[in-house]
């Protein structure tokens, strides 16, 4: 594990602050929060973005806006080049209040790269870019690469689902689960409904989902994800379009579904 090594943000005058970062794959940064709002975007590699609430898969061309004080925590899938943006409370009030998983297009990938890119440019040059960024982010497209996760009350359960999610692909029965978790399948199974609304089966479907969503994105073909997911390739596809309303490669070519 590895500590946040955010910018100074002692400073609320500062309008924004850019940081570029290089992090490995199998690096997970332990949980933190900020009093800035915080942009997350990562020009390439994938990862996810842990919340008390849910857990959020970032592919290339996706972002994610933390507003001040939201714990979350990172785990690096694939090598990741991050390009992130810390903004005062008062510039991030502009956005959500909730968090969110935004489509980055060409416009705003270059706006947060020239932001990150160029600390040093004259004021009046950083407002212009900050403001046009602030603009294209209230107009981003929210995605659907969101999973609910349970808080830290029942280890068994939070365990489970991280184990899940760092082996999307591995198709462990729910009573292995259950023994290895040291908990009845009865009790896990309650667990599921009442901290996460849905059973064993739909949240991994979840999980699934939002896997197979990044690696789309990235270029990864139908076919290849069905069969690391344990589909055939038409019963991957039904299900893709009966759970997010649109096909895998359309959704692939950026035709997205509304969040």
């Amino acid at each position: 594990m590895a500590l946040a090594a955010p910018p100074d943000l002692s400073d609320p005058a500062v309008p924004v602050q850019p940081l570029a970062r290089t992090y490995p794959r199998g690096l997970y940064i332990e949980p933190h929060q900020h009093e800035w709002g915080q942009l997350l975007y990562a020009m390439s590699g994938v990862m996810w973005v842990d919340t008390p609430d849910e857990a959020l898969a970032v592919p290339p061309q996706r972002a994610v806006w933390l507003p001040p004080g939201v714990p979350h925590g990172i785990r690096v899938v694939s090598d990741l080049q991050m390009r992130n943006l810390y903004l005062p409370q008062v510039t991030a009030r502009t956005l959500d209040s909730h968090v969110q998983v935004l489509e980055v297009g060409r416009l705003l990938r270059e706006l947060i790269i020239n932001l990150v890119d160029q600390p040093d440019a004259p004021p009046a040059y950083t407002d212009a870019l900050l403001n046009l960024t602030l603009l294209e982010l209230q107009r981003a497209r929210r995605t659907l690469l969101k999973v609910p996760m349970p808080d830290a009350a029942d280890r068994r359960l939070l365990n489970l689902c991280q184990s899940v999610m760092a082996n999307p692909t591995l198709d462990i029965a729910f009573e292995q689960h259950a023994d290895h978790a040291g908990a009845s399948v009865r009790t896990l199974a309650r667990l599921f409904q009442t901290e996460l609304g849905m059973g064993f089966a739909q949240w991994r479907r979840q999980v699934q989902l939002a896997t197979a969503a990044a690696e789309l994105i990235q270029g990864v073909s139908v076919s290849q994800i069905a069969r690391s997911l344990g589909y055939s390739p038409s019963s991957f596809s039904d299900m893709f379009r009966r759970e997010l309303g649109v096909t895998p490669s359309l959704y692939g070519q950026g035709h997205l579904p509304d969040a």
